[in-house]
């Protein structure tokens, strides 16, 4: 079954009398408990296709059903509720606030969400024993490795229990054993606990760790590689 599904979606932005296309006419969909990954050169549309599908920005034309909704008729409540509640976001740059240890970073979706505080301590600490961070719940982000700064922000999108996560170069501020530890992380959270994983990444071996490419150029799919 579908989780989402985009036809022929365009996005044009105007910058002053001109206008660039960065998305022309894509049409794909991603199955419930897929891993995905999106590669392509720098302005290939890669950016642009991940905040659509994470309802951060809306096609110009085309349409993308996400869970058996519309996208592109919500309102901007609809929105803000389908991204706390359905979408789990993971960057590069971790995100995470320096004066709030890891439990307390992991918990902020929950009090959007107007979560209780005992059930939000609870599911933040399963959401970091789920990443192998049990041990460091108390830990500032300063005091944490790069790579678990990284699983910090794994579990945050993982608390809210999202059928979809979106991960932008998630290994990109990480060395090489490292990137590889969070892959397997991934692995585990697709495999094990059947979340959809969607990243975009420059990295090949990166992106080999998902059932399937999708590669990029001038704002279209080239290609659908499966792994």
């Amino acid at each position: 079954m579908s989780i989402l599904q985009l036809n022929n979606v365009s996005k044009i932005y105007k910058l002053g009398d001109m206008e660039v296309k960065a998305l022309n006419d894509v049409s794909f969909s991603v199955e419930e408990n897929d891993y995905t990954s999106i590669m392509g050169p720098s302005g290939s549309g890669k950016s642009t296709l991940l905040n659509i599908i994470g309802c951060l920005d809306l096609p110009t034309s085309g349409s993308y059903i996400l869970d058996g909704k519309q996208v592109e008729k919500m309102n901007d409540y609809e929105l803000s509720l389908t991204r706390s509640t359905m979408i789990g976001f993971v960057f590069q740059s971790f995100h995470l606030l320096p004066t709030m240890n890891a439990i307390a970073n992991v918990e902020l979706p929950l009090i959007y969400q107007g979560i209780p505080s005992k059930l939000r301590k609870e599911r933040s600490t399963e959401a970091l024993e789920k990443v192998g961070l049990s041990d460091r719940i108390h830990h500032l982000p300063t005091q944490l490795s790069g790579g678990q700064q990284q699983r910090v922000a794994i579990a945050r999108a993982l608390v809210t229990n999202p059928k979809l996560i979106l991960a932008d170069e998630p290994t990109g501020a990480l060395d090489s054993h490292t990137g590889e530890s969070i892959m397997e992380l991934f692995q585990y959270l697709n495999r094990d606990l059947n979340v959809t994983i969607i990243q975009v990444t420059h990295d090949l071996k990166v992106a080999q760790y998902g059932q399937k490419i999708l590669h990029m150029v001038d704002g279209q799919i080239e290609k659908i590689e499966s792994m």
